[in-house]
Formats: structure tokens, C-alpha cells, sequence
């Protein structure tokens, strides 16, 4: 029993959670930032086969699971971690997807009438990605939807734009009372989140916070703060109350829509996880095979508060998380890196 208690002690899991939450860092602007502004997917796809997770996740390759199951050989030191990881990545990415059980509705419509979205640069932007926009997808943004929002390989990309565009125009004190607005120096445009949003159709210091889209009851907001306090991504030490990069704004607008149609706390961190593991794959996969390898969990065990928190989804968090399997022998080697946070 001691020497259980003393493994226990001993696990990387239990000290990253003993950890002390990293600080958040004030950005700078986002134009020194973003040390490469992502014009196109392509070169989203190219990040991708850096990382080890190969470019059928992001195109929807029906061939994903053996095309990188051989890619995940390169990145693990056994074959019993290469076949952790092949059944590590249908976890974290579900072929079937995740529901976040939220229908689109009028978001869509809502957000071109709002001058989030500018109709003709949106297009542009899938069709010069090589990956145009899907008739179901045209539908949701020009006419509203009654389909349940479920992420999945196919539209990731999609999600992470819409919602990216939720989260800027929906007027909420987040972005009108928090780190944003403290932080901005009088610039709300200087961070990834705004100044990155190069497709909207007015300026962005007219657009941020400026439509009633999702307005909150005082309890639904409470619940939104709550989350959004906890829940971080990977490119940074920021938690989703100081969005100031696409991912982090995109999880915002995704929180605020949740809570609108009554989710719990639960409810949205388990959706956080989800989508931090579409928009944050490579990451993701190394969080999840510290859990397997260490606890013997799957993915879907996780403490969905754990996962997305400072200790393992903050930018300082997820480098532990590599540092100890790149040491300890599990990965054989891999960037780390993480994605760009532009359109």
C-alpha cells in the first residue's frame, strides 16, 4: 500500500496537477505576435504533418486512421505506444464526431447582419484554402440551420471561424469589462483576435462587442465567467476570459453559445475538450497519452476541468506534458509547436 501511495506521489499527472497555475501574459500586438499569419489552410495542413498528425485529419481523409497511425510511428518509441496513439487519435477525434447538443439556428444570418462576416472574403477564404464551402455550410451562414453543431474532421476549420466571429461581435462583458479592454492600451485591434479577424465588413473597433446576439441572463453569464476562467488552450498562458487569439475568442463565442441554450458547467468543459482537441489535435494527443500511459485512462475518462485547465491545456502546461514523454522515452521526437491564430 506504501509503495502505491508513493507511486501515486510520484505520478507526472498528480504534479502537473499540483502545479501552480501559470500567469497570464500580456500579448504583444498582433502583428509581432503572430510570427506567421496563416493566409490560407494550406498552410494549416503543413503545421499539421509537422506535428505528426498528417494532413487527412484536416482535409477529412476517410483513410485518416491508417494515415497516421503510420505517421504516429515517428513520433513514439515503441510499437505499443505507436498503437496507443493510432487508438489515442480516434479518441480525441471521433470519426463520428462530438455534438455540443446546440443547434446553429440564425447564427449565421445573425453574423453578417452584425458585419462580422463579410460574405464574398468568408467564401474567399474556404475556396482559397482549398476547401470550399459546403452547400449544408452556405445554408448556416446565409440562411440559418436547424442541424445540431457537431465537430468533426470535415469541419473543424469551419467551426473555428464562425465561432471565432461569434465571439468577437457578441456583446458580452468579457471582452467589455475584462483583460481585453485592460490590456489593449486604447487598441482593442493590436490583439490576434481582432486585428487577426481580417474578414469582417466594418472596422474592427466598431465590430468587437457590438451586436446582442446571445444576451445572457445574469446566471447564464455567471456560468460562462465560471468556464471561461478555466478553460486554456495550448499557444498561450491565457484562459478563454482573455481571448486574444482566434482559438481563444472562437471558445468564447462557443461558451456564450452554450450557455445561452442552458448547458451546464459540465456541459460546456466537456465541450471545451472536445474542441480544443479538433482545433489542438497534436496537443491534445500528447495530454491524452500522458493520462493513458501514466493512468491507464482513455480520453473520454479525463477530467474534462483537468484537461482544458492551466496545468495541461496552458502553453507552459502542454510543454510539461512534452517535456516529461520526450523524456521519459514515449515520444521519439516532435515540435511541441503549436497552431497559427489566424484566419
Amino acid at each position: 500500500m506504501q509503495d502505491q501511495d508513493q507511486h501515486q506521489e510520484d505520478s507526472p499527472v498528480v504534479a502537473l496537477q499540483q502545479a501552480t497555475p501559470a500567469e497570464p501574459v500580456t500579448p504583444a500586438p498582433f502583428w509581432i505576435r503572430l510570427r506567421r499569419k496563416i493566409s490560407n489552410y494550406w498552410a494549416f495542413i503543413v503545421i499539421a504533418f509537422m506535428l505528426g498528425l498528417g494532413g487527412g485529419y484536416v482535409l477529412g481523409d476517410s483513410d485518416f486512421a491508417a494515415r497516421n497511425g503510420n505517421l504516429a510511428e515517428e513520433n513514439v518509441s515503441s510499437p505499443q505506444d505507436v498503437s496507443i496513439s493510432a487508438q489515442l487519435i480516434e479518441q480525441i477525434n471521433p470519426p463520428d464526431g462530438f455534438s455540443i447538443k446546440v443547434m446553429y439556428g440564425d447564427l449565421g444570418p445573425q453574423l453578417l447582419a452584425a458585419g462580422a462576416v463579410d460574405y464574398d472574403a468568408y467564401v474567399e477564404v474556404y475556396e482559397n484554402a482549398g476547401q470550399p464551402l459546403s452547400d449544408e455550410q452556405f445554408a448556416i451562414l446565409t440562411e440559418g440551420s436547424d442541424a445540431e453543431i457537431v465537430f468533426d474532421r470535415d469541419n473543424a476549420y469551419f467551426l473555428l471561424n464562425f465561432f471565432w466571429a461569434l465571439g468577437l461581435a457578441n456583446e458580452n462583458p468579457i471582452l467589455t469589462d475584462g483583460p481585453m479592454v485592460e490590456y489593449s492600451e486604447g487598441q482593442i485591434e493590436r490583439f490576434a483576435s481582432t486585428g487577426g479577424w481580417s474578414i469582417a465588413a466594418k472596422p474592427i473597433n466598431e465590430l468587437y462587442a457590438s451586436a446582442k446576439i446571445l444576451p445572457l441572463s445574469v446566471e447564464q453569464q455567471k456560468r460562462v465567467d465560471e468556464v471561461a476562467q478555466g478553460v486554456y488552450r495550448p499557444c498561450c498562458n491565457n484562459p478563454t476570459n482573455f481571448p486574444d487569439c482566434n482559438h481563444g475568442m472562437a471558445m468564447l463565442g462557443m461558451l456564450e453559445l452554450l450557455a445561452f441554450n442552458g448547458a451546464s458547467e459540465d456541459e460546456m468543459f466537456e465541450a471545451a475538450k472536445y474542441a480544443n482537441a479538433y482545433w489542438f489535435p497534436q496537443q491534445t494527443l500528447e495530454i491524452a497519452l500522458l493520462h493513458k500511459s501514466t493512468q491507464g485512462l482513455n480520453f473520454s475518462e479525463l477530467n474534462s476541468r483537468e484537461v482544458v485547465g492551466p496545468n495541461f491545456s496552458s502553453g507552459s502546461g502542454f510543454q510539461a506534458v512534452h517535456q516529461w514523454l520526450t523524456e521519459n522515452g514515449v515520444l521519439a521526437g516532435s515540435s511541441g509547436g503549436g497552431n497559427s491564430c489566424g484566419v
